[in-house]
């Protein structure tokens, strides 16, 4: 593959994934459980991937590579752990565009009450499939662009709801006010459990920031992209998230939003500034759209880095001409079609179980991600230590309060009923992961299996490339 993402496409591509469906669209849910307490929420878990962000840096900057946190795993804690890490997060990418498709056609509704959804889903994931067909220049600027025009309409949507809320613009009556953050049943209106439960949908917001991972095994200079990408993280958080609800909650009581638009579009639809909800529908669109391409771009970058260890299929390290893994773009094509079918068929429970889902495989990636760099940190010498480039900060308690909230945040999925369908089929998928490494990829990885050359003969495939290798003399050990 080539190296053709810049530091602001790298820097835009994990915003396209973070900024999406998770704010725009999954917020509601969260408010719903939590109210105005959400926003300590957000701060919470921005604080926790902020440290898995900084984990992943540090070990991007010292080994970069397209098969990323998988290939790290597997070198720190085993096949095992590499086999189920990267698959697990091509799952995730899988299920959260299936919560971005989702998410779209409740935003077309919005114009076209009476077309049913899975059309517009059908359309989109088409026109997204071949856009990350052409070269990654291409898509990067692509993914800059959709992604500019989201960070745009925020920045807007934060001055008009500050304008309304000082010079009461366009209110026509409402009662618009900060007082709406405590006053109706206090900032923890549902008490520690409503805020506790809120986990679930605020760590989903989150995910798909790791893509800044992904990316530096096509990053121009990683060694200075990745570092200046991560270290924006926090601002976004509190601008994008933080800000926005508040915005949002002291435009309307919280009670008043709910799940069947954009809280976003509702809102100014509420306090009568008609055609603001027509501009802000076009953006949840964008964004809906921006964070579909840069999902399907991670989500094929990982399954190239792991069919060149042998842990998937050879078909996905055929690269097209201008360097594009294009099976696994058609693969990802392929699976969103179930998307469609799920809202066809039911449109209305599609997304909270979406999302929940794609929040246990966000989840185990992190707590992976976490892992790894704890293992690997673990295994340099003082000296070694000092030389990083990028050392993740607050070693090693940072990384060990970050691990044990992310077990905490699989605990929450566990209690709550609406939720534990994400556990149960989270068990299900690491048992089939598992069963499919102990029965097929051991075998050959050992060399005690029929078939058992296949993986010898990976370096002399033309398709290869020589990222693994040029990785593995890269990585902080030296190895």
């Amino acid at each position: 593959m080539s190296r053709g993402l810049r530091s602001r496409h790298i820097r835009f591509i994990a915003l396209g994934s973070a900024i999406g469906t998770g704010l725009f669209y999954g917020s509601s849910e969260s408010i719903q459980a939590a109210g105005p307490g959400v926003l300590l929420a957000y701060l919470l878990g921005g604080a926790a991937v902020f440290l898995v962000l900084r984990s992943l840096g540090e070990l991007a900057v010292s080994s970069p590579s397209a098969g990323s946190f998988g290939e790290y795993a597997s070198k720190y804690l085993g096949p095992l752990a590499g086999f189920t890490t990267g698959w697990t997060f091509a799952f995730e990418m899988i299920i959260v565009c299936l919560a971005d498709v989702t998410a779209l056609g409740v935003y077309m509704g919005f114009w076209f009450p009476d077309v049913p959804r899975w059309i517009w889903l059908l359309a989109a994931v088409v026109i997204i499939g071949v856009f990350n067909l052409f070269s990654v220049k291409v898509f990067g600027e692509l993914e800059f662009w959709l992604s500019l025009a989201k960070i745009v309409a925020i920045v807007a949507m934060i001055l008009a709801g500050v304008a309304i809320l000082v010079f009461g613009i366009g209110s026509e009556g409402n009662s618009a006010g900060i007082s709406n953050l405590w006053e109706h049943g206090g900032f923890f209106p549902h008490g520690a459990h409503g805020f506790i439960m809120s986990f679930a949908v605020v760590m989903f917001a989150f995910g798909g920031t790791e893509i800044i991972g992904v990316t530096a095994g096509e990053a121009q200079n990683p060694e200075k992209t990745i570092p200046s990408a991560i270290n924006s993280i926090p601002l976004r958080i509190v601008l994008f998230y933080v800000l926005t609800l508040a915005v949002i909650m002291s435009l309307d009581p919280w009670r008043n939003i709910d799940s069947s638009g954009s809280p976003f579009v509702e809102i100014f639809a509420s306090v009568g500034l008609k055609s603001a909800a027509a501009v802000l529908n076009v953006v949840v669109i964008v964004a809906a759209l921006s964070a579909i391409n840069s999902d399907i771009f991670a989500a094929g970058r990982m399954m190239y880095g792991m069919a060149q260890r042998g842990e998937a299929p050879k078909i996905m390290r055929r690269l097209s001409g201008n360097g594009v893994p294009w099976m696994t773009v058609v693969i990802m094509m392929t699976a969103l079609l179930l998307g469609v079918v799920l809202n066809y068929l039911m449109p209305e429970r599609v997304f909270l179980i979406i999302s929940s889902i794609a929040t246990f495989a966000t989840v185990w990636v992190w707590l992976m991600i976490l892992l790894t760099h704890f293992k690997a940190r673990r295994n340099l010498s003082s000296e070694e230590a000092a030389a990083l480039k990028y050392p993740a900060p607050f070693w090693p308690y940072g990384q060990i309060i970050t691990i044990a909230f992310m077990v905490g945040v699989f605990v929450v999925l566990g209690i709550y009923e609406s939720t534990r369908v994400a556990l149960v089929v989270g068990a299900v998928w690491l048992a089939l992961l598992s069963a499919v490494y102990f029965l097929w990829l051991r075998p050959r990885l050992t060399g005690s299996g029929p078939g058992s050359g296949a993986l010898s003969g990976l370096a002399k495939d033309p398709d290869a490339g020589s990222g693994s290798a040029e990785a593995k003399a890269a990585s902080p050990s030296g190895s």
